[in-house]
């Protein structure tokens, strides 16, 4: 009897166990560092049962090579337009389902039209964060070197014999052709959204004039090394550049950072909220884009980063020393002075790819 009972126990443990885990919902993100605020995926999770596996990553090629190959196992992921565009093209994302978005209704409009240009009608992507591409740097290291002058130019550090003057103290350069070819292009009063091979060279001629006063080409290691004073000027996104003055602060360490935006205007750029094809779990990924287009959760993440999010009804919840920043939130003015590009064709983005690595190596 003993035995029995002890089979049916058993039998009744491993037939339970696949319901068990198939019961388990989980979903899986993967998306830039330092980009959300971390208590808001463990909210997520405690209101809705579905546990995150929560990946990152820092340059949009290495996200495009996971979705290109396929079966990555993602079912939500953060592209920059101009990615999300090409990989449109490319079949990589499935259709939103609107029906399962109903806090879409808080989008913001201006937003939602510039993110158009490259998904017409918001059939794949509604946006996430939104910022600018400017200058970021040490106050007091800064100031020394400019003699009182303040940052106000991109002629202060695209012309070598003026970035040689921050050499000693550290440069740090955003290692993305996409942002350095446009600011390059508008610089040089060229369409920043040039498609034309030659102009993309004169880009070239002139960021390669500046490498051997730029200590590295980085994504993300700025952040740290703005807060902790080992460089005193980067190229960078302007949310990033506000986490390195808060960590910088928390630290205590004296270090005051700026970021400019530059009176001749600066790439704003735009991260979507996109559900891969091959989403195992395209049902939860609507759940998690969702949850992130409410007021409330919008607001957390952007106090969280320090990037303006794409929900107009979240600005009166986000703290004044972010709502009211001109850099975060531009004025009507700079914003009009902000443009966008748009993704090149395949052979013009080999001539990027080969101009952007002379950039960087001289080679």
């Amino acid at each position: 009897m003993k035995n029995s009972l002890l089979g049916l126990f058993v039998a009744l443990a491993v037939s339970a166990a696949p319901a068990a885990r198939a019961a388990e919902r989980t979903i899986n993100i993967f998306n830039w560092s330092d980009y959300i605020d971390p208590k808001v995926l463990e909210d997520f999770t405690r209101e809705t049962g579905v546990k995150v596996v929560y990946d990152t990553y820092d340059s949009n090629e290495i996200l495009e090579t996971r979705l290109l190959a396929g079966n990555a196992g993602y079912d939500v992921v953060v592209p920059s337009a101009t990615f999300l565009q090409r990989e449109i093209k490319a079949g990589v994302y499935q259709t939103l389902d609107k029906s399962k978005l109903t806090n879409a209704k808080n989008v913001w409009p201006e937003i939602a039209a510039r993110l158009a240009r490259y998904d017409p009608g918001a059939a794949y992507a509604v946006d996430y964060m939104w910022f600018t591409t400017g200058i970021a740097y040490n106050v007091k290291k800064i100031k020394s070197r400019l003699r009182d002058k303040p940052m106000t130019s991109w002629d202060q550090v695209l012309r070598p014999d003026n970035l040689r003057k921050f050499a000693d103290c550290g440069v740090y350069v955003l290692d993305s052709p996409e942002d350095l070819f446009s600011i390059a292009l508008n610089y040089l009063k060229l369409d920043p959204n040039s498609k034309n091979a030659n102009d993309i060279r004169r880009a070239a001629d002139l960021l390669a004039g500046l490498r051997h006063f730029v200590k590295k080409f980085h994504s993300s290691e700025y952040i740290n090394a703005l807060a902790n004073g080992d460089i005193c000027l980067a190229i960078g996104w302007a949310g990033d550049s506000f986490q390195a003055r808060n960590r910088a602060r928390e630290a205590g360490n004296g270090v005051e950072i700026a970021y400019v935006i530059p009176q001749e205007g600066a790439l704003m750029s735009l991260d979507a909220l996109a559900i891969p094809k091959d989403a195992p779990h395209p049902g939860d990924a609507h759940l998690f884009i969702d949850y992130l287009l409410r007021p409330d959760v919008a607001a957390r993440n952007t106090k969280a980063t320090n990037f303006a999010n794409g929900v107009l009804a979240s600005r009166p919840l986000i703290d004044k020393e972010i709502a009211e920043n001109p850099a975060i939130y531009p004025d009507e003015a700079t914003m009009k002075r902000l443009f966008t590009v748009t993704a090149p064709d395949p052979a013009l983005q080999k001539i990027i790819t080969r101009e952007w690595t002379r950039v960087k190596t001289g080679r």
